[in-house]
């Protein structure tokens, strides 16, 4: 099979693969080959010694990243399409109800809602976010509540059974999250193996959940399943009406505010 990629070593192949892993989160063997323009034998040969380097995890018919590689950390992420997470946070905020307790989970397109909630009333706001925490010692009109628990350093959030049972002490009106990925027959994704659990009950832990996602987040599929689609009552993101996976979301009954 002759190929544009037969001529490239075998460390430069495989960060062509992780660089197709970090952006769609799994992919098959068919699809690599094709992509790369190489055998599937290849592509398998290239998983297999990926996978005992640690790089990867194989999975049936294709790859997925070890979990702590899937995602670029807080800080790389935060200057990723940061005008397009300004709007939605500010889209966000504005859903927010005076005299409310809301849930605010850990994440760089959340982060952005704090500045805009200064003006609510009676406000309570509960989070597993050291950084989202941080921000609102800006706001003493705010109560804030930080839910306990260990501590993923990178992402500066709180995860494990005590800020699951934390959780139970509360009545939360609604909970606003973030996520890897939204796809319309997986739900809700994750990225990461250690925090499904946390994030589960993060998203279960209110009344209405209110998913914040740039365009490029939808159709994006990750490796961890943490909501169906049924789960989400509001959709904020910026994604064009034609988008098919907003115009799937809305004809699911999720209400899309875009911004």
């Amino acid at each position: 099979m002759s190929t544009a990629t037969d001529h490239l070593l075998s460390p430069q192949r495989r960060r062509l693969v992780l660089g197709y892993l970090r952006t769609q989160g799994t992919v098959q063997v068919g699809a690599l080959a094709h992509a790369l323009g190489i055998s599937p034998s290849t592509v398998r040969r290239d998983l297999r010694e990926m996978e005992e380097e640690g790089l990867l995890h194989r999975v049936h018919g294709g790859a997925t990243l070890v979990a702590d590689d899937l995602e670029p950390d807080q800080s790389s992420r935060s200057e990723e399409h940061r005008e397009q997470k300004r709007r939605i946070g500010a889209a966000a905020a504005a859903l927010v109800r005076n005299d409310s307790t809301v849930l605010i989970s850990g994440g760089t397109t959340t982060e952005t809602m704090v500045g805009h909630l200064v003006d609510r009333e009676n406000l309570t706001v509960i989070t597993n976010s050291l950084a989202i925490a941080h921000s609102l010692t800006r706001h003493p009109s705010i109560a804030v509540v930080v839910l306990g628990g260990l501590l993923r350093h990178r992402e500066k959030s709180l995860l494990g059974h005590l800020t699951e049972q934390a959780l139970a002490e509360f009545r939360i009106d609604q909970v606003f999250t973030g996520a890897f990925g939204i796809d319309l027959e997986t739900g809700l994704t994750g990225a990461n193996v250690r925090e499904a659990r946390t994030d589960r009950a993060l998203l279960e832990a209110g009344g209405s959940l209110v998913l914040l996602a740039d365009a490029d987040k939808l159709g994006r599929r990750g490796p961890i399943r943490l909501a169906p689609v049924g789960r989400i009552s509001t959709l904020v993101t910026d994604a064009d009406a034609a988008h098919p996976v907003r115009c799937g979301l809305h004809a699911a009954g999720v209400v899309v505010v875009p911004c």
